[in-house]
């Protein structure tokens, strides 16, 4: 009679051996690392060439023509280039910087420098500037590894996408764009560089601001982060969000070639309200009511009321008898 136990034994014995937990089944295969691994590796902390803004890897600076992005881009080249303020509030690191100006010349760009830092302070020798360069298919890569080899920068700044965008036709909508973007991303990943990406937006409007980049969701795909500029009935915004910041939009003004962070946009809107109220009742010069307020303003007449309650508590106007507020006396 034939013992089960050492058929058991023997089929277990007959089977073939695991050689490792993890092995590939052709030279070329599949390489795999374990959570275990992971849990063990070290990576430097992350960089940030403009702080909650522009992260190392590759940025998409989208914006309609001429609302001020090669303005705001040359913000950040020089806040970075000399250790300064970005947006007007933003502490930079300082370290070199490209600036590739693809639509400019040497004359406007030195006028757009002089507007905005003048003729007697020197210009910092970190802050580099060029205006061709090739193309992402005719070696762009090449030339980019080499420069940031040898100089090592914070930030490179491409303005704009057309310039450098492969002009093949083979390959159109999304898996073009994303192929187009995905080495250049890949290349400031692997050396730790910010690269910012200026970009146009299309003519129509869409609930995310996403939607209204030029182009297919192959590019905000492809980029590390995405920013765009645009201006609506209350002024301009920044909007942003990616894989390394925080969701962002921020109220701006532009002065002068000069951009300025004001705020969250609800926070300033409601500020413009308030001064809209503080200039009728100035004109006005004598007391008046929600309704006075909200016919001149053309508001709705319950929107009046609740804000004026706010700036009463705030002492931005006095309330009067019979619901009629004043100007407090300075």
């Amino acid at each position: 009679m034939t013992n089960p136990k050492s058929i058991r034994t023997a089929s277990k014995t007959s089977r073939p051996k695991r050689e490792a937990s993890v092995r590939k089944s052709r030279k070329d295969g599949i390489e795999t690392f374990t959570a275990r691994d992971l849990q063990h590796m070290d990576f430097p902390p992350l960089r940030f060439a403009v702080q909650g803004y522009i992260a190392e890897g590759l940025t998409l600076l989208a914006g309609k023509p001429k609302i001020g992005k090669s303005w705001m881009a040359l913000d950040f080249a020089m806040a970075i280039a000399t250790g300064g303020v970005a947006l007007g509030s933003i502490n930079c690191e300082q370290g070199p910087v490209l600036y590739c100006a693809l639509e400019d010349n040497h004359r406007r760009l030195q006028r757009r420098m002089r507007k905005l830092y003048g003729t007697t302070d020197r210009w910092p020798k970190s802050f580099h500037f060029t205006t061709s360069m090739k193309r992402l298919d005719e070696g762009l890569l090449d030339d980019l590894r080499d420069w940031i080899g040898e100089y090592e920068p914070r930030l490179i700044i491409i303005d704009t996408l057309a310039c450098i965008k492969p002009q093949s036709k083979k390959e159109s909508g999304y898996s073009a764009d994303y192929a187009a973007l995905g080495p250049l991303q890949v290349l400031a990943g692997e050396l730790g560089i910010a690269i910012v990406l200026i970009h146009h937006l299309r003519k129509m409007h869409g609930d995310d601001p996403f939607d209204m980049i030029s182009g297919t969701t192959g590019l905000t795909g492809a980029v590390d982060a995405a920013l765009v500029l645009q201006r609506g009935v209350d002024g301009p915004t920044l909007y942003g969000r990616g894989r390394e910041i925080e969701e962002i939009e921020v109220a701006l003004e532009l002065t002068d070639g000069a951009w300025k962070i004001l705020g969250e946009p609800s926070a300033v809107r409601r500020s413009d309200e308030r001064n809209a109220i503080i200039k009728v009742m100035t004109d006005a010069k004598k007391p008046l009511g929600p309704k006075q307020i909200s016919d001149a303003l053309e508001k709705e007449e319950n929107n009046i009321k609740q804000l004026l309650r706010k700036m009463s508590i705030s002492n931005e106007v006095k309330k009067q008898s019979r619901g009629r507020y004043i100007l407090p006396k300075s």
